[in-house]
């Protein structure tokens, strides 16, 4: 088995002539081990039916948007929150234009949209319509996304023209799915993931705390696991399920996060502190309820939590790479260079929490990797994608510092 071995594979295929094509696509990916559902657009019905695609796929083919049989008909939703990956095999030259338009007027584009997963296009269109401009522009757009590109290759077409724009064979589609996954740049490294919010009690009901969801702490340490890396995931508070192949560590409090991160991250390979800690907690936490009295002022001195990211980083065998997150709301790039500086970290990750695209809870992020010797930014994609463009370049960054003499 390759590395879509008991993936989640939404396969949406478009009406294009090479729709046919999409049933041996769906059997490679099962003879992969991949678990893999299939959406079917209104136009595709027309060259290969939903049974067929039933029959091999092993479960309901989709083709509404609004599905009766779902969870409050949003059947949308649930394919999307199901893939851990999305191919659109074949990608018409319509179906590339409306995602590039962010457009949802189908069950394929919808779910396009709504899923946090990777999503891959393979294109097939007449030799003329992939060379027009409107389409390259329309793919460099879905690419900067962090959408990938899977072929097209080019021989006779069904129209009888020859050139560049036929979909890529089943095969090389699924050796390229693979790869999604087998970039292994972190084969046997130990990485520590910090994730969540911290949570400081005032008494047994109340406490301080902040908005972060922990979803792209989550989406980094399932990426560096996909990576090949052996990863401990130390996490606040959250409503997430944990990645697979990660082992995951439950804290509540900054003081219980700092006396793990401190314990776990001695001696590994990276360090990649994506929790929001709280900078300060009560100076005493009551035994019991405080109770309202009319007219009283309440008064909570607070203390400085201590600093874990900073802490790690001072230690006597510390990680070889050690990179944090700088959420900011004003002058973030300043802000998150002096933090790298005062914080003696290798990276670190800033992004814009006043942006409603990129606040706590959002899906979707974009950010600016800054290095000693480099700055650059990921424009606003998934979690998953951003999270695993991270993971190439500190796997790039760690293996130039491990070559240091």
């Amino acid at each position: 088995m390759g590395q879509l071995n008991q993936r989640h594979i939404l396969v949406a295929i478009s009406g294009g002539i090479a729709a046919y094509k999409g049933a041996e696509l769906v059997r490679l990916l099962k003879k992969q081990g991949a678990l893999v559902r299939v959406v079917l657009s209104r136009g595709a019905t027309e060259f290969i039916t939903p049974l067929t695609m039933q029959a091999l796929s092993g479960e309901p083919t989709h083709t509404e948007l609004l599905d009766e049989a779902a969870e409050a008909g949003m059947g949308h939703i649930e394919l999307a929150r199901w893939a851990d990956l999305m191919i659109i095999a074949p990608a018409t030259a319509d179906v590339i234009a409306r995602l590039a338009q962010g457009r949802a007027d189908d069950l394929l584009t919808t779910v396009a949209l709504a899923t946090p997963a990777p999503v891959a296009v393979a294109p097939a269109m007449n030799q003329q319509m992939w060379a027009h401009a409107a389409t390259q522009e329309n793919i460099q757009m879905l690419a900067s996304r962090g959408i990938q590109i899977v072929g097209p290759s080019a021989g006779e077409q069904a129209c009888g023209d020859v050139g560049l724009g036929r979909l890529l064979e089943p095969e090389a589609i699924v050796i390229a799915l693979n790869q999604r996954f087998d970039n292994r740049l972190l084969e046997g490294r130990r990485v520590v993931v910090t994730a969540g919010p911290t949570v400081e009690a005032i008494d047994p009901v109340r406490y301080l705390s902040n908005h972060s969801s922990g979803k792209m702490g989550y989406a980094l340490a399932g990426a560096c696991a996909d990576a090949g890396a052996q990863v401990e995931l130390i996490s606040g508070p959250v409503h997430l399920d944990p990645p697979d192949r990660v082992t995951l560590h439950l804290v509540t409090s900054a003081a219980e996060m700092c006396v793990r991160a401190l314990e776990l991250a001695d001696g590994a390979d990276l360090f990649i502190g994506a929790a929001a800690v709280a900078d300060y907690r009560p100076e005493s936490t009551s035994a019991d309820k405080i109770k309202k009295q009319a007219g009283d002022t309440l008064v909570i001195t607070l203390v400085e939590n201590p600093d874990i990211i900073a802490s790690v980083s001072q230690l006597a065998n510390r990680p070889v790479l050690i990179a944090g997150f700088a959420a900011e709301t004003n002058s973030v790039m300043d802000h998150a260079r002096e933090k790298r500086l005062r914080k003696g970290l290798d990276m670190i990750i800033a992004n814009d929490v006043s942006d409603p695209d990129t606040t706590f809870g959002a899906e979707q992020n974009a950010v600016h990797l800054i290095t000693e010797t480099e700055e650059r930014s990921l424009p606003l994609a998934s979690k998953r994608v951003i999270a695993e463009q991270i993971v190439l370049a500190v796997a790039d960054s760690l293996e130039r510092l491990l070559r240091r003499p």
